[in-house]
């Protein structure tokens, strides 16, 4: 059964924009692993956490490095949660899709239980 779904776009650029003029925003986003990627991945990774925290539909915030997004070998995209999210997504399944093309990042978040 399906119990949400969340999907976010950023504009790479903006985000890009963003970032320079709050370099703090790098760490408080991501954690140290994912601040090795590229821009856009950057991008899709923010877009990740938002579409998350939509199909959580949370009353209270979370944070930003208790869901890491990781790559398997096979370089499909999972999430690798700690804390309060692994608590609220106990024993369900989360799907996720990245991409990026044409200056745009999205990201879609399926959570089934």
């Amino acid at each position: 059964m399906i119990d949400g779904i969340g999907i976010d776009v950023v504009d790479i650029k903006r985000f890009q924009e963003s970032l320079e003029r709050s370099p703090a925003l790098m760490e408080k986003l991501f954690t140290e692993s994912e601040r090795t990627k590229s821009l856009p991945s950057l991008a899709a990774r923010f877009a990740a956490k938002e579409a998350l925290y939509k199909a959580l539909s949370p009353r209270h915030g979370l944070h930003w490095h208790d869901a890491e997004i990781i790559n398997h070998e096979s370089g499909k995209p999972d999430f690798l949660f700690r804390g309060e999210i692994a608590d609220l997504v106990d024993g369900a399944h989360v799907h996720l899709s990245l991409s990026h093309d044409a200056g745009i990042a999205s990201a879609m978040v399926v959570i089934e239980r």
